[in-house]
C-alpha cells in the first residue's frame, strides 16, 4: 500500500509539474519582455556607434494602444487602424519631428518564454534591413514597446521611435547677391531670388546643395539647426556660402511622417 501510494505520489508530481511548465511556458512576462527589447535595442545601437534611445511614456501609450488594437481585431499593417503611425503618436501627445514604427506579431503552439518572446520580436527586426534601419536612425531619441496576446495564442508586437518636435531642425538660407539661387534639401529643389530668405524647419538634419554660379558642382552645407546661411559675393567675383547662429528661431507648422521641408520666405 505504501508503494503504491508512493507510485501515485510521484505520478501526480510529474503530472503537476508538467502542468506548472506547460502555464509557464504559455504566460510569458510581457512587462519584462517589453523591457528585454528595449535592452537589446540599445545594445544593437551601441555596437553600431549611436546614442540609446530612452523609454518615452506617450510613445509607449501609442505602441500599447496599437499592440492591442490588432491583438482583438486580427488586422495587421501599419495602418490596420486606418491611421499612419504619425496620426496615432499624435493622437497620444507625441508631438514629433520624426517617427519611425516597427510590428510583427509571433505565434508557437508550444507557447512562449519570456525571454523567448522578447529575442523573437527583437532578433527578427534586428534581421529585417528595414527593421533594423528604424533601429539604426541615428536622428532618434525615444522609444515606446508594447506586446499584446491575442485570444489565438498570437502574440503582436509593437515598437516605435521618436525625435521630438523640439528638437526639429530650423534653419535659413539668406540670398545677398544679384543672381537667383537655386539649392536643394533632401533633394527638393528650390529657387530664392536676390535679397530674399527663406527659412526651413524639417525632422531631421539634411543634406543641403547650393548651386553658386560659376562653379562646376553645387556647395554642400553642414546644417546646424538655429542657423542662418548667407549667400554673398567674395573675392575675385564669385560667391560664399557662410553660416552664423541666429538669435531666435520659428517651429514647424506642418508635420510629417518624416517632415518634409517647411519653409517661409520673406524679402
Amino acid at each position: 500500500m505504501q508503494v503504491r501510494g508512493s507510485i501515485c505520489f510521484l505520478v501526480a508530481c510529474c503530472t503537476i509539474a508538467w502542468v506548472a511548465h506547460a502555464e509557464q511556458l504559455d504566460q510569458p512576462d510581457l512587462g519584462k519582455a517589453i523591457t528585454s527589447v528595449v535592452d537589446q535595442t540599445n545594445a544593437l545601437r551601441k555596437e553600431n556607434g549611436l546614442d540609446p534611445v530612452k523609454p518615452n511614456d506617450k510613445l509607449n501609450d501609442t505602441a500599447d494602444y496599437f499592440a492591442k488594437f490588432m491583438a482583438e481585431s486580427g488586422k495587421y499593417g501599419h495602418d490596420a487602424d486606418g491611421h499612419l503611425p504619425s496620426e496615432r503618436a499624435t493622437k497620444h501627445g507625441y508631438e514629433y519631428a520624426v517617427i519611425n514604427e516597427n510590428i510583427a506579431w509571433q505565434s508557437n503552439s508550444e507557447g512562449f518564454t519570456t525571454d523567448k518572446l522578447a529575442d523573437g520580436f527583437a532578433q527578427g527586426w534586428e534581421h529585417s534591413p528595414e527593421h533594423r534601419k528604424n533601429m539604426l536612425d541615428p536622428d532618434v531619441t525615444d522609444i515606446g514597446v508594447a506586446i499584446a496576446k491575442a485570444n489565438d495564442g498570437k502574440y503582436y508586437a509593437v515598437q516605435m521611435f521618436g525625435r521630438p518636435k523640439s528638437a526639429a531642425t530650423t534653419f535659413s538660407i539668406q540670398n545677398r547677391s544679384s543672381a537667383t539661387i537655386r539649392y536643394t534639401v533632401e533633394g527638393q529643389a528650390y529657387e530664392l531670388r536676390p535679397n530674399y530668405t527663406r527659412e526651413h524647419t524639417v525632422g531631421r538634419p539634411p543634406a543641403v546643395k547650393v548651386e553658386l554660379p560659376g562653379e562646376k558642382e553645387a556647395t554642400e552645407i553642414r546644417v546646424l539647426s538655429g542657423v542662418e546661411y548667407v549667400i554673398r559675393p567674395a573675392k575675385g567675383g564669385k560667391l560664399e556660402v557662410s553660416g552664423k547662429q541666429r538669435p531666435a528661431t520659428r517651429p514647424s507648422t506642418t508635420q510629417s511622417t518624416v517632415q518634409n521641408s517647411n519653409n517661409q520666405v520673406r524679402g
